[in-house]
């Protein structure tokens, strides 16, 4: 059944619950459907100027994706339009508002790119790139990467560079900023709130929207955040499908060596992503990177993925890893061109896609938040966006048709 806060609810209390005692309005200005980051991340920017309500088909936030991430801001991880939208949320991290967080969304990582003989040029190509906006990144041969982490195998590696520029995020405190956030600002989330239908009602001007527990309400515009369910949801608004394809990506953490202080590592990244690995919670994080094409679902991992990320990783290290102390899997959504999908539909009235996060959306939330905003209130586009080089056409769901 879905869930909405009394009187007597404590703030502190789970997600679920809306910080906002004001009755629910007639027709809301936005209804945001799904509360991960991207839904979470747009509804905060949106509810200092809007009525805002969340839905959540779940009973709690970032269930499938973002609860899932392993949590690295990189600002050369990504197609160019994901990494102006990375750089645009970076100072926001680094120095988030008072009431929106008590400390710094990241922390200090560092990123090692590492290659075999035959990835070399794709590594020299992945260092060009990443000078233009890291000038300290710094190229390691053979003897450079072996000194800077002995625990690699430079009998396979040949090749490295660092940039001491990557960041840990704290996904829970950044996710759980907006959703507060959002709250305070008037705004309302509700879980266990699964659209079933939606209906664009011309006449009145807004979309009817029924949820599967027969709950009914009207929105003004409709925000599509749903993440792997975001065609599904598309067409249940008539949109055209934008062909996003969920895609599974599996992790699993181990022990730290005996003997190693890794704490203070880099998250160290195969070039051809075919695997990485970093510190995480007094242990190690490692993963084969597979994005394996599956539909939307509570997506679990396959044990092939789990043998694989474990080979991958003790043939490029010297560790032992005799088997995994937690494995799990999320779904990271993708379009063909690997950029995100921000902007009106092309022919549905008032419905605005914030959907394909990829592999991305948690580092670069706040600035896609903002640009979903600029685009549904048609404001200008920020300045923070524009110093980037975010271009709102190479984002809009109507790219595919020009």
């Amino acid at each position: 059944m879905l869930t909405m806060e009394t009187p007597n609810s404590s703030p502190s209390a789970s997600p679920s619950a809306s910080a906002s005692a004001t009755a629910s309005p007639a027709v809301w200005d936005f209804v945001v459907i799904g509360a991960g980051m991207a839904g979470s991340a747009t509804a905060w920017h949106l509810a200092t100027s809007a009525q805002v309500l969340v839905l959540e088909q779940e009973s709690q936030p970032g269930y499938h994706t973002t609860g899932r991430s392993a949590a690295l801001f990189e600002e050369h991880y990504g197609p160019p339009q994901v990494q102006a939208l990375t750089r645009a949320s970076r100072q926001f991290y680094e120095q988030p508002p008072a009431d929106f967080a008590e400390h710094a969304l990241v922390s200090p990582r560092g990123v090692l790119y590492v290659a075999t003989p035959a990835q070399l040029p794709a590594l020299q190509a992945a260092y060009d790139e990443a000078r233009q906006h890291s000038p300290g990144a710094r190229w390691l041969d053979k003897a450079a990467l072996k000194a800077f982490l002995p625990a690699l195998n430079t009998e396979v590696l040949e090749a490295g560079f660092s940039d001491d520029g990557a960041r840990d995020i704290d996904v829970h405190a950044l996710h759980q900023g907006f959703l507060k956030g959002m709250r305070r600002r008037g705004g309302q989330l509700w879980n266990d709130a699964r659209v079933h239908s939606l209906h664009w009602d011309a006449s009145a001007g807004h979309w009817q929207i029924s949820l599967a527990d027969g709950r009914q309400l009207q929105a003004r515009h409709v925000v599509n955040a749903a993440g792997a369910w975001a065609d599904e949801l598309g067409q249940m608004a008539g949109a055209a499908a934008i062909g996003l394809t969920p895609k599974r990506r599996s992790a699993f953490t181990f022990a730290m060596p005996a003997g190693m202080d890794g704490q203070h590592w880099p998250a160290v990244i195969d070039i051809g992503e075919q695997w990485y690995f970093k510190p995480d919670a007094g242990q190690l994080l490692g993963s084969p990177a597979n994005a394996d094409a599956t539909h939307p679902h509570d997506v679990q991992p396959e044990m092939m993925d789990i043998a694989e990320g474990i080979d991958r990783i003790m043939q490029a290290s010297h560790f032992d890893i005799r088997r995994p102390s937690h494995s799990w899997a999320g779904l990271r959504s993708f379009v063909a061109d690997g950029e995100m999908v921000i902007g009106w539909d092309g022919q549905v009235p008032q419905f605005l896609w914030v959907a394909a996060q990829g592999g991305y959306g948690i580092q670069s939330a706040y600035g896609y938040g903002l640009l979903a905003r600029n685009l549904a209130l048609q404001e200008p586009l920020d300045p923070a966006l524009v110093s980037q080089g975010v271009q709102p056409e190479a984002l809009s769901p109507t790219r595919h048709l020009r």
